[in-house]
């Protein structure tokens, strides 16, 4: 079993930062592409970034716009990401997940282990 943990969420005004972190327990993330989602009130579940195992590739949504970055350290068996120039339309709960079949980043179907997620306010 593995259970992922996000911390780092917050109330931030617009155009500041937070990082988010999300640590596994449990089996680790060997291998594993990570991502991370977020969900408004009323809103589908997003796709914001998702990292590979090694770290070398990453993806982002196109709302990212470069403001945020994705990061891995398997060594600790974390995850982060790291949002700058925040918007208010970023508020949101992040979810951080793992991918267990290849194919498409973006597909919530595609991943099976969630965190519990944490919320992000941004105000204006």
């Amino acid at each position: 079993q593995v259970q992922l943990v996000e911390s780092g969420g917050g109330l931030v005004q617009a155009g500041g930062s937070l990082r988010l972190s999300c640590a596994a327990s449990g089996r680790t993330f060997n291998g594993y592409l990570l991502g991370w989602f977020r969900q408004a009130p009323g809103k589908e579940r997003e796709f914001v970034a998702a990292v590979a195992w090694s770290g070398g590739s990453t993806y982002y949504a196109d709302f990212v716009e470069g403001r945020f970055a994705i990061s891995r350290d398997n060594a600790k068996n974390t995850v982060y990401l790291q949002m700058n120039s925040l918007k208010p339309e970023d508020t949101a709960v992040y979810y951080c997940a793992r991918r267990y079949r290849s194919g498409s980043y973006y597909e919530k179907s595609h991943y099976d282990y969630w965190g519990q997620g944490i919320q992000v306010t941004v105000s204006s």
